[in-house]
């Protein structure tokens, strides 16, 4: 079957696909390669893009006269009521500019969705996308610069640094950090703690192996606990699994190295872990299994801190650890979460709007704000030294865990820089951890799709001149 050029079902998103789906085709793709990134026909340098206006939104009574912001974010539930709160105390704050969010589901959804609005040219004034996934938007000139609205009192100086990097692109700034996270390993201390195993949870994938024979000798709805529940699209903390086993998904040359000795044995600890030991499954959802007791572990991001910890309260002790690792080997962790970026479309005072609103987010209680409310890591160094943030490490220490796994946090590997990669990747996790295929036949499999993506995208990431990545 033939896919229009926006059918994201297969999420390859290149720089040349995506302009290809907005009509620009090869030349354009070869201008954006070498031209100014702000810069499109007949506007070179300017933030500003004629033909592109405002989409559709609401403003709330008694906003009317303002200059709105449509902020398209990627958050639903607790996530994007937290972010309702902020938006409020902005527009409460000052007379001149209202900003209206409209919850447009996860990540995928928002990528899919800006990728048609630029396609209609009717686009929001504020995106947020994940990692690096960025950039595809920032090679089809969607993105507006953001250095020049950077003072003595905001700037990228007031971030947490391992973070800042990755909104750049050729020495400009396009994103600024806002929505950032880790993975963590969750586990129920109490459960840990009927099983006389240690407080503190595991430290290395051997810990957990040992710990689980003893969780096992709980029955749950007479079943044996299950020491952990893996998800099928678990890529993510794939990355930090692969490191931690000394290995890579890809090298600085830009090879993929996923199956290599190390990211085989990775895969196939787990795959032995849960199919010949018996000591964990592939579950519809590992936090709805984590949060109803069935199993004793899980991966999930330090925004999913706050709610697992209001879902089990009163039923369990939730514990937080740094990721796993093989014994002796160093611990890292992927970046995660998302920053804050302006959409180039027909209105400057827009998108000063936008940037009013961003230094209003880099604020040191706001960003503690957020951070209470979600997990999310008080991006902005100064909310960690902020009552709100050290109120709430002494009163859950797991707080206090996720920011000290921050020393840990590094740029993914170049295979996660496209939700293409990402998605095939955690499929390729899915049929060890579901069908028990053997982890070097999966990986095998999987590094030539990973490589034909590499070598499509390489001259685009080279163009970034990105100083982060390890």
């Amino acid at each position: 079957m033939t896919r229009s050029p926006l059918d994201l079902s297969a999420l390859d998103l290149s720089r040349r696909r995506v302009l290809a789906g907005l009509g620009l085709g090869a030349t354009a793709a070869g201008l954006a390669a070498c031209g100014a990134p702000a810069g499109g026909a007949g506007d070179a340098g300017s933030p500003v893009r004629d033909g592109f206006s405002q989409a559709d939104l609401k403003i709330p009574s008694g906003y009317e006269g303002r200059t709105p912001v449509l902020f398209w974010a990627p958050w639903t539930a607790e996530l994007f009521a937290a972010l309702q709160g902020l938006i409020t105390e902005f527009n409460e704050s000052q007379e001149d500019i209202v900003v209206v969010a409209e919850s447009v589901g996860g990540y995928a959804d928002l990528n899919q969705k800006f990728t048609a609005a630029l396609q209609a040219r009717a686009v929001p004034d504020i995106v947020c996308f994940p990692e690096m996934q960025w950039l595809q938007f920032y090679f089809s000139d969607a993105l507006a610069p953001l250095d020049d609205y950077f003072d003595d009192s905001w700037n990228l100086d007031v971030y947490l640094q391992n973070y800042v990097a990755e909104g750049k692109a050729a020495g400009k700034t396009f994103v600024v950090p806002f929505a950032r996270s880790n993975p963590l390993f969750y586990y129920n201390k109490t459960r840990y703690l009927e099983a006389g195993l240690p407080e503190e949870g595991p430290s290395t994938w051997e810990d957990l192996a040992s710990f689980a024979p003893e969780l096992a000798k709980i029955q749950v709805d007479g079943r044996p606990l299950a020491a952990m529940a893996f998800g099928s699209d678990d890529a993510w903390f794939a990355q930090a699994d692969i490191w931690g086993f000394g290995g890579a998904n890809s090298n600085a040359d830009f090879e993929v190295t996923i199956n290599e000795a190390p990211g085989v044995e990775w895969l196939e600890f787990q795959r032995k872990f849960i199919h010949d030991d018996k000591f964990g499954y592939l579950a519809q959802s590992a936090g709805t299994d984590f949060t109803s007791g069935i199993t004793a572990g899980m991966r999930g991001s330090t925004a999913s801190l706050t709610g697992l910890t209001a879902a089990s309260e009163g039923v369990f002790e939730v514990g937080a650890a740094f990721m796993l690792a093989k014994e002796g080997q160093e611990k890292a962790v992927p970046t995660g979460g998302s920053g804050l970026s302006i959409v180039r479309a027909d209105s400057k005072d827009r998108q000063d709007a936008a940037a009013a609103f961003f230094r209003f987010l880099a604020g040191p209680e706001q960003s503690a704000t957020w951070h209470a409310a979600t997990g999310y890591v008080p991006i902005v160094q100064a909310a960690a030294e902020t009552k709100t943030v050290t109120d709430l490490v002494a009163a859950n220490p797991n707080y206090g865990v996720a920011l000290a796994q921050l020393d840990n946090a590094r740029t993914a590997d170049y295979t996660n820089w496209n939700q293409g990669s990402v998605t095939q990747i955690g499929a390729a996790q899915a049929t060890v951890y579901g069908d028990n295929t053997p982890a070097q036949e999966a990986l095998d499999a999987l590094a030539p799709k990973l490589q034909e993506a590499l070598d499509d995208n390489r001259e685009d990431y080279e163009s970034v001149q990105f100083e982060g990545w390890k």
